[in-house]
C-alpha cells in the first residue's frame, strides 16, 4: 500500500522521540500493582482499544494484578483452535498479515518501495540468513486489542538465539509504509528452530511501549543492559516445543516475522491486512 501524507505526519515524530525513555516509562506503569492507578491506566486503554474479554481466562479486566498482566492474559483453552493437519503451518499469533511472500535474493518486502536485508534482520549472521534467502516470511502485526502470547507455527527444538539491539519506532500500519528498513532498525529476538521440515526462524520484534519481550526458555529478554548482538546457541540444550505451545509474549502488541524455507507455500488467503488467529493454517510443506 502507498504511504499517504497521513501516513508520514504520523511517523515523522518518532524519528526525534526517546523511544527507550518512553517504553522505559510504560514498563514501570505496566507493572504498578497499586488498585487506583492500575485501574485508572486499565480504564484509558479499554477506552481506547476494543478488547474481546469473553475469550480470556479471566473476563473482568480489572481483576488482573498489574496492567502488564492484562496485556500478557491466557485465552480459554476452547477459545482457538489448532489445525493438526499434516505437513501444515499455523499462524503463530492473532493479528494482521503486514505482508505474506517470496523472499528475493535476500531481500525482504516491507511496503511499496520499502524492502530490506534478510540478512541485517537476522543481526547480521550468515549461517542464519543464507538458508532463507530465495524462501518465503509471513509479517504480522499485532494491535494493542489482540491477544499477546506467541505459539510455535510447527513442532521444533530450538537451536539459535539472537538478540539484536535497535530503535523501537511504532510498528503500526503508518510507520511500516513509511520508515525505511523499519523492522531491520528495531530491537527484536530472532529464535531459530529445527523442524522435521528443515529451518525455521521466528523474529519477535520490539517496538515502542512493547517494554519487555520474554520467552518461555530465557523469561524476560528485553528490556537489556546491553547495546550489542548476543548470539546464544543452544546445541546442548534440549528445548523442543510443540505445535501450538506459547513460546514467548509481548507486553502490549508488537510484530512477529516467520521465516519459512523453500519447501513451503503460504496459502493464496494469507495476503496483506487480512486478519488472522493463532492456530489456522498459514502454509503447507511440499512433501
Amino acid at each position: 500500500m502507498k504511504a499517504s501524507f497521513s501516513d508520514y505526519l504520523k511517523s515523522t515524530p518518532f524519528y526525534f522521540l526517546p523511544h527507550h525513555l518512553i517504553s522505559g516509562i510504560v514498563f514501570r506503569i505496566a507493572r504498578i500493582k497499586f488498585s487506583p492507578i492500575k485501574n485508572v491506566s486499565l480504564r484509558i486503554y479499554l477506552s481506547l482499544h476494543e478488547v474481546n474479554m469473553s475469550e480470556a481466562v479471566e473476563e473482568n479486566p480489572y481483576a488482573y494484578e498489574t496492567l502488564n498482566a492484562f496485556f500478557t492474559r491466557a485465552l480459554k483453552p476452547t477459545a482457538r483452535t489448532i489445525d493438526n493437519s499434516n505437513n501444515t503451518l499455523v499462524c503463530p499469533v492473532d493479528g494482521t498479515v503486514s505482508q505474506a511472500q517470496n523472499i528475493e535474493n535476500g531481500r525482504v518486502f516491507q511496503a511499496k518501495g520499502q524492502d530490506y536485508s534478510l540478512l541485517e534482520l537476522v543481526g547480521g549472521i550468515e549461517k542464519l540468513a543464507q538458508p532463507f534467502s530465495n524462501s518465503s516470511f509471513a509479517t504480522i502485526y499485532l494491535s494493542p486489542k489482540d491477544y499477546h502470547r506467541i505459539h510455535m507455527p510447527i513442532d521444533g527444538t530450538l537451536t539459535d538465539m539472537v538478540y539484536v539491539p535497535g530503535r523501537l519506532f511504532s510498528v503500526a500500519p503508518h510507520t511500516v509504509n513509511t520508515v525505511p528498513r523499519l523492522f531491520a532498525r528495531n530491537e527484536r529476538l530472532v529464535c531459530k528452530f529445527e523442524t522435521e521440515h528443515g529451518p525455521m526462524i521466528m523474529i519477535l520484534v520490539g517496538a515502542v511501549n512493547v517494554s519487555a519481550i520474554d520467552t518461555v526458555w530465557a523469561g524476560s529478554v528485553t528490556p537489556p543492559s546491553y547495546n550489542k548482538v548476543i548470539h546464544t546457541t543452544y546445541k546442548n540444550v534440549n528445548i523442543s516445543l510443540q505445535k501450538g505451545m506459547e513460546m514467548g509474549r509481548f507486553n502490549l502488541g508488537s510484530t512477529v516475522i516467520l521465516l519459512m524455507n523453500n519447501k513451503v507455500k503460504l496459502l493464496d488467503s494469507i495476503k496483506h491486512n487480512e486478519n488472522v488467529v493463532l492456530g489456522q493454517k498459514l502454509a503447507t510443506y511440499y512433501i
